[in-house]
C-alpha cells in the first residue's frame, strides 16, 4: 500500500494505495471537520485546489447527522460528493477537548455533548463502528489525547490503555470490514503514538504498536501548547524507530515551517484546521510571509495576495477588494481567503514532493522553512 519512491536524508517522497485512489506524499490533508470546509468550499473546489485527501471527524458527525444516515445515503464520499481519498479522526481528541464531565474507563469515555449537554459513550469499538459507516478510506483508532505537560505517571498508564484500545479497534474493524454491507471493505486503521512530552514512553510505546503492523501509524497529542523544539526533539526520536516501510502522520500540525520541518524528520501525512481557520481572519499565506489583508496599507493595493499564487482568488481579485470584502463583513471573503490559503497548503506540499525528486529539498528547507512563517 505504501511505498517510498525516493529520500533525501530522512525526508521521504512516497505513494500510499486506498480504494478511492492514489495518494502522493508527503500529503497535506484538508480538513473537512463536519463534511464541509469552512468558508463555503465543496468537493469541487476541493478538486481545483489540488486536494488530495479530505479530512472529516468521527466525533462530530456522529453528533450531526448520524453515522446512520451517512451510511444509509451510502457513505461519506457520496454524501459530500468526494471522489478521493478521505481520512476520519476517530473522536478521541474532541472528546477531551471539547467535551464537558468527561469520564474515562477501561470501557471507553461517557461524555457530554458540547452541542446539547445528552450524555454520550463511546468505546473503541463504537468508534470504529462509526467510521465504517461514514466508509472513509483510513480510520483512526480511539486514543486518549493527554494535555501537556501531563504527570508521568499519568501519562505511562494512559499509553498502555491506549494500546490495549488500539488492540481492540484491530480486531473491531477487520470484523466490520467482512460484513457485507461494509461501506468501504478496504478501510484501514492507522495506530497512534502517545507519551506526551516524554521522549522514552514515545518510543516505548512506538515499539509496542509497531508490533501490531498496522498500515500507517500517527503522531497525536502534540502541537498543543508545547514549545516547537520539543515536538521536533520528539520527532527526532520517534523518527529512527517508527517503522519505515509504513507512511507517518503528524496531526494537527501545522504551519508551513512546521511541514517543512516534519518532512525533514521523515513525516508523511499532515492536518491542520490553521490555514482554513487564519484566511476566515483575515491572515493570508504567502511566499514572502503572512500578512494580515485588514492592515490599512492595503486599502487601495491592487496587487494579489500573493504574485507567485495562480489560486482563483490571485487570479481575479486584489487585496484592496479583499480588505473591502473583510471590513464590510462579506461572506465572499471568507470564500475567497480560504481558497488561497489552501491553495497555498496543497502547493507547498506539492513544492516539497518536487524539491524531494529533484534532490534539492534541504535547499528548499533552507529557502523557506523560516521564511513562510514570517509576518509582513
Amino acid at each position: 500500500m505504501f511505498k517510498i519512491l525516493k529520500t533525501e536524508g530522512l525526508a521521504r517522497r512516497g505513494s500510499f494505495i486506498t480504494p478511492h485512489g492514489e495518494i502522493q506524499t508527503p500529503v497535506f490533508m484538508n480538513v473537512g471537520t463536519q463534511a464541509a470546509i469552512k468558508g463555503g468550499l465543496d468537493a469541487f473546489d476541493l478538486h481545483n485546489i489540488g486536494c488530495q485527501v479530505e479530512l472529516s471527524n468521527t466525533y462530530h458527525l456522529h453528533l450531526r447527522p448520524g453515522e446512520d444516515l451517512i451510511k444509509k445515503l451510502g457513505g461519506l464520499h457520496k454524501f459530500m460528493r468526494w471522489d478521493r481519498p478521505i481520512l476520519t479522526d476517530s473522536g478521541g481528541f474532541q472528546v477531551f477537548s471539547l467535551a464537558k464531565l468527561r469520564k474515562i474507563s477501561e470501557d471507553g469515555v461517557s461524555f457530554n455533548s458540547h452541542i446539547d449537554g445528552r450524555r454520550i459513550f463511546m468505546s473503541p469499538e463504537d468508534s470504529m463502528r462509526i467510521q465504517s459507516y461514514l466508509g472513509s478510506d483510513i480510520a483512526m483508532a480511539f486514543d486518549e489525547c493527554v494535555e501537556n505537560p501531563s504527570p508521568y505517571e499519568y501519562v505511562k498508564e494512559s499509553c498502555e490503555r491506549t494500546y490495549r484500545w488500539l488492540e481492540r479497534c484491530k480486531a473491531e474493524l477487520a470484523k466490520l470490514n467482512s460484513r457485507e454491507d461494509a461501506v468501504n471493505p478496504g478501510q484501514v486503521l492507522f495506530g497512534i503514538n502517545q507519551g506526551g512530552t516524554y521522549a522514552e514512553l514515545r518510543i516505548e510505546h512506538m515499539k509496542r504498536i509497531a508490533e501490531l503492523d498496522l498500515p500507517g501509524y500517527a503522531i497525536g497529542g502534540l502541537a498543543v501548547g508545547e514549545p516547537t523544539a520539543v515536538m521536533y526533539d520528539i520527532l527526532d526520536h520517534l523518527s529512527i524507530i517508527a517503522p519505515n516501510d509504513k507512511p507517518r502522520y503528524l496531526m494537527g500540525v501545522g504551519t508551513p515551517s512546521n511541514i517543512i520541518e516534519g518532512v525533514a524528520r521523515g513525516i508523511d501525512f499532515f492536518d491542520c484546521v490553521m490555514p482554513a481557520r487564519n484566511a476566515r481572519h483575515g491572515h493570508f499565506f504567502t511566499k514572502a510571509g503572512i500578512i494580515n489583508i485588514k492592515n490599512k496599507k492595503y486599502e487601495d493595493d491592487e496587487s494579489p495576495i500573493d504574485d507567485t499564487c495562480c489560486c482563483y482568488t490571485c487570479r481575479n481579485f486584489s487585496r484592496a477588494y479583499l480588505r473591502h470584502l473583510f471590513k464590510a463583513e462579506e461572506m465572499l471573503a471568507m470564500r475567497l481567503g480560504v481558497l488561497h490559503n489552501l491553495t497555498f497548503y496543497n502547493n507547498l506540499a506539492k513544492e516539497i514532493r518536487d524539491a524531494i525528486d529533484q534532490g534539492n529539498f534541504e535547499e528548499y528547507r533552507n529557502e523557506y522553512s523560516s521564511l513562510l512563517s514570517q509576518r509582513i
